[in-house]
């Protein structure tokens, strides 16, 4: 069972930090139904309710719930919704009403989904309970998800390989903190990672690595380290030699990440590309960029797997 996202350690309510989540396009569907005798239908329908249009109201309502679904839900987070619409079915006896709701946000939009169809009915409720006291809402749901981590799903894990390059690391003088990252980070993920290594920075061993590693197996190889533009720092120069095709879509996204929250992420150095089947990424050394990196990459980089094995994008 997963644990409560809503809870500290000390089993405290908090809220959920999504400061590093990626912004993508996400959208939620909800359905409800509010139950009814024929005569209200019929009494909807004909525009003759005293509180006026029931629909229209019910309508308005829900779009402003969605909107104002932070204030209501305490561990919500305030979103900027891009489209908000309800809409209703009548049937005899019944009004099915649904909800889309769209954002460009890091976390989604389930909850404003299902309040805006919660204060759709409990509106027509209110307008109608003068002249139907049979009135029921039934079962509220969510239908529809997409966008998020969810929603890039992808079965396959890669054989993954770590290298950490640093003069200081490698002369064991100081504490090899990057590799660690991407390893648990992999390995939490369900990647097995069967490769690790440490080398000095412009080490002529980078090279041998890699290949030695691409024919027991490993399927993505991760540097970090030696990508600045001092005179030692020829990591990503070598691995540019290696690669048959660059993936370039894989460094701007990344740039893009770590530049938004942190403006120097600018002079940062960084390579993506293909080796035969084997993805080699090379990372800067802070530990920060790794953080991002495992952000930015998990779960979307195993696709590329599916993809180089024939399967459809």
């Amino acid at each position: 069972m997963n644990e409560f996202s809503h809870l500290d350690e000390n089993g405290k309510v908090q809220m959920v930090d999504v400061t590093d989540k990626i912004k993508t396009v996400r959208m939620a569907k909800s359905e409800g139904i509010i139950f009814m005798s024929p005569e209200t239908i019929s009494a909807i329908k004909g525009d003759t309710l005293p509180k006026g249009n029931v629909l229209t109201t019910a309508k308005i309502s829900g779009i402003q719930s969605a909107k104002r679904t932070a204030d209501l839900i305490p561990m919500c987070h305030q979103l900027n919704l891009t489209f908000v619409d309800i809409q209703f079915k009548v049937e005899t006896n019944y009004i099915l009403i649904k909800s889309t709701i769209k954002t460009m946000e890091a976390t989604g939009v389930e909850m404003e989904a299902l309040t805006a169809v919660s204060v759709a009915a409990l509106t027509i409720f209110d307008m109608c309970k003068a002249i139907d006291k049979t009135m029921s809402i039934g079962k509220i749901s969510l239908v529809e998800k997409v966008g998020g981590k969810s929603d890039r799903v992808a079965e396959y894990r890669p054989q993954v390989g770590i290298i950490t390059i640093s003069d200081s690391v490698s002369m064991k003088k100081s504490k090899d903190r990057s590799g660690p990252i991407l390893i648990n980070g992999f390995t939490n993920s369900g990647c097995p990672v069967r490769f690790k290594k440490v080398l000095p920075d412009g080490s002529d061993k980078l090279t041998s690595t890699i290949l030695n590693w691409i024919k027991k197996g490993a399927e993505l190889i991760i540097t970090t380290g030696g990508t600045g533009i001092g005179p030692r720092d020829l990591t990503v120069h070598t691995i540019e030699e290696l690669l048959d095709s660059k993936l370039p879509g894989i460094e701007q996204a990344l740039h893009d990440y770590g530049y938004k929250k942190e403006q120097t992420a600018i002079l940062s150095r960084l390579t993506a590309g293909v080796i035969k089947n084997t993805i080699v990424i090379s990372l800067p050394g802070s530990t920060n960029a790794v953080k991002d990196a495992i952000n930015v990459l998990i779960p979307t980089i195993f696709h590329s797997f599916h993809i180089i094995k024939g399967e459809k994008h």
